[in-house]
């Protein structure tokens, strides 16, 4: 493995008692390491995670001159108790009502688990309790990523009460720590948002149960050193956790200054009963450590991400017409062929039917009141069923996707009728409903069984459904299951329910393309990516509104999971009205679809529309698979732009926007960054007649694109330009 000392390439194990030496646990990629720093009394602190300084050894008897009454130095897992006074990783109550857990060095392991990958595995103990914590720690060496997580074993006789149990921690020491992290609400998710922080404790946490990211995301960026945040310069740590229930991201600069960071499953109300012989595995933990600034750290993220996280990234997302939002509930057969007629000549490869094709006769789906939990066809809309949608769509050249929402029941249902124990609430309270519906209990097998079989049976209605859009409308209010003794585990449980929904499904059903969506962005996260090809990034599909979703998204996730259509005006969510060539712009740096009535649309935007998508396959696997380089930031520029660069540096898009009306004495510059100053390139606007840039198709060494850049004439607001870029060979 690149730059690894031989010994890491092999297997070995490590064992300290009282009185060893200190000694580290180094884990090291390319561009990063962390140290653990273990003492020769068996606690194990946290000592570095940043730039390498290779050697670990060089810190042995590292002093900080820490004051002896300020307790110990940060734990590399903090736990609650011993001389450990800040916020705890892990807070464990025993039967004999004692809450004091002090863990210290049992061992280590190292091993390679392919060329690019070496797991680190750290074992605690705590001598008197028996219990046990495995921190894992997974360098991937060319992505610069660790992705950490714990194991926590009750070695005891009785079991134990986990309070809190988080995955993985890290402590910085840095002058300033820059935090920018993501909120928002539906329909105007991950807006950014950057703070200096203070002492005290920062937290970005989401107790919603379900659908837990429209408001916050469990995600960051640290910039160190600064008060600045920037693409392109300074050390910047990043983090996401692999999560998709309740999680907390804690963040505490103590009296000295230092920043401990801890991350996973939210304790707000989530105590966990551990038997004893049990093992709780807690969600992964992503870092990665970039001395190139943001630009560099999403770029890991990313890069680590389609090679290692998300399912089946190689697998090109077709480009869609989605009917919901030119039909919503009111449509028949000759209403969907139609939409289908349109969608193929135009260029596109798959429609999607969406909410409103079930229900049957009793509890038709005409509106949002009634009919989820009863996912026959419904025989007004679709006499001769949903296999004849398909079919057509087929026919046409066409894949098939249909919406289901397998995890809510609406009141009016012959589901809620029959199944009143299936229902998330607690006995002698009211259920509540949002959006007219409830929440099943996925803690509860028999729930698991149901919601995998709506997916299976719904496979079932015609031959060769392509994609299934899997949406989820509600959150958790008055948590409670019929199934568990004890309804602390509720929140964990859930979350582990539907995972083990999706391992059965992906079993079966390794190729369908399954969408996360939750009314829009509120299951974006790596949790729910590991099971589904893409997720809906909102349900806000209007232009201006989404370079602001979809530069915040990006960050944090790769472009080929975020879906991002071009929908009528006056936009449903805003009212805003934009050119029909920005909103393809500002799409097509997505996974571009279609979220309208085509029948609505003149001969010339279909014309457009046809010449957009045709260009749009020509470098999609640019916006899909290359290196996402951002110039501007839409938060501080009038104008903002991005580019995709291929691996190779051969081939990138470039996308730029102007957002807010710029005078008539300015014009936008954008240095482009992320090419080969070697390489010569040729500039080519695509879809106008007349160009924005005064030496379109001609061509440019690299170096003149990185240092002077181009200047555009995009003066008016809402004005736009793709340009593609080859290198000439």
């Amino acid at each position: 493995m690149k730059g690894f000392l031989p010994f890491a390439l092999l297997f070995f194990s490590l064992a300290a008692s009282a009185g060893d030496k200190a000694e580290t646990v180094s884990i090291e990629t390319a561009g990063s390491q962390m140290v653990l720093y273990v003492h020769p009394d068996g606690e194990v602190s946290f000592f570095h995670y940043g730039a390498r300084f290779d050697d670990p050894e060089q810190v042995i008897g590292y002093k900080s001159y820490r004051r002896w009454d300020y307790g110990t130095e940060p734990p590399a897992y903090p736990a609650r108790g011993g001389r450990h006074f800040n916020q705890s990783a892990l807070a464990v109550k025993y039967h004999t009502g004692d809450i004091n857990t002090e863990l210290t060095y049992a061992g280590h392991t190292v091993s390679a688990l392919s060329d690019d990958i070496t797991r680190t595995v750290l074992s605690l103990r705590d001598s008197k309790t028996g219990i046990g914590v495995e921190l894992y720690y997974d360098a991937y060496y060319d992505e610069d990523v660790i992705v950490s997580h714990a194991e926590i074993t009750n070695g005891g006789n009785r079991p134990v009460r986990l309070e809190s149990y988080y995955s993985s921690g890290i402590v910085l020491d840095a002058s300033e720590y820059l935090l920018t992290h993501f909120y928002g609400a539906w329909a105007r998710e991950m807006q950014l948002e950057s703070e200096l922080l203070t002492h005290g404790i920062k937290s970005i946490r989401s107790i919603k149960g379900v659908r837990t990211t429209h408001t916050e995301n469990p995600s960051f960026m640290l910039s160190l050193n600064t008060e600045t945040f920037s693409e392109e310069y300074g050390e910047v740590i990043a983090g996401a956790l692999v999560w998709s229930g309740n999680y907390s991201i804690d963040f505490q600069v103590d009296e000295t200054n230092r920043l401990s960071v801890i991350s996973g499953v939210c304790p707000d109300g989530a105590a966990y009963s551990l038997d004893k012989g049990k093992t709780l595995h807690t969600p992964d933990m992503i870092y990665t450590y970039s001395c190139r600034g943001a630009g560099q750290a999403s770029r890991n993220l990313h890069s680590w991400a389609r090679k290692y996280c998300l399912y089946d990234p190689s697998s090109v997302a077709p480009s869609l017409l989605n009917n919901w939002e030119g039909t919503y509930f009111d449509f028949n057969e000759d209403i969907l062929k139609g939409i289908i007629d349109n969608a193929a000549s135009m260029g596109l490869e798959m429609f999607v039917l969406d909410d409103g094709w079930f229900g049957g006769k009793d509890y038709p789906r005409n509106d949002s009141d009634q009919g989820l939990g009863d996912w026959q066809v419904d025989p007004v809309k679709l006499p001769n069923g949903v296999g004849v949608i398909a079919d057509y769509a087929h026919s046409k050249g066409l894949k098939f996707g249909i919406w289901i929402e397998p995890e809510m029941v609406s009141p009016e249902s012959h589901l809620a009728k029959d199944h009143p124990d299936w229902i998330v609430k607690e006995d002698g309270r009211e259920v509540t409903t949002i959006r007219r519906q409830w929440l099943l209990d996925l803690c509860n097998p028999e729930v698991q069984d149901f919601v995998f079989g709506v997916f299976d049976s719904t496979m079932q209605l015609a031959d060769g459904i392509d994609y299934i859009k899997w949406d989820c409308n509600r959150h958790v209010e008055s948590a409670g299951s019929a199934y568990l003794k004890d309804n602390s585990g509720f929140w964990f449980d859930y979350t582990q329910g539907l995972y083990s929904v999706y391992r059965r499904i992906r079993e079966k059903y390794p190729d369908v393309i399954i969408q996360s969506c939750a009314s829009g962005g509120g299951r974006m996260d790596y949790g729910a990516l590991r099971y589904c090809n893409e997720a809906w990034t909102s349900d806000n599909t209007e232009a201006l509104t989404r370079v602001f979703i979809q530069y915040g998204t990006n960050l944090i996730y790769p472009a080929v999971v975020c879906g991002s259509h071009v929908s009528a005006v006056p936009n449903h969510q805003t009212g805003n009205i934009t050119p029909l060539k920005f909103r393809f712009d500002v799409a097509c740096s997505g996974r571009l679809g279609m979220e309208l009535q085509p029948s609505d649309m003149t001969d010339e935007e279909k014309d457009f529309a046809r010449k957009a998508i045709g260009s749009y396959k020509q470098y999609r696997d640019l916006v899909y698979y290359g290196d996402l380089y951002r110039m501007g930031n839409p938060y501080k520029d009038d104008c903002y732009a991005l580019m995709y660069v291929s691996e190779d540096k051969s081939r990138a898009v470039f996308f730029a926007y102007t957002i807010k009306y710029m005078g008539r004495t300015q014009r936008p510059l954008f240095r482009l960054t992320g090419l080969d100053p070697e390489k010569k390139y040729r500039i080519s606007e695509l879809n106008v007649g007349k160009s924005c840039f005064w030496g379109n198709g001609r061509t440019f060494t690299g170096s003149y694109l990185a240092s002077h850049g181009l200047n555009l004439n995009m003066e008016k607001v809402y004005s736009s330009a793709v340009f593609y870029i080859e290198a000439e060979q």
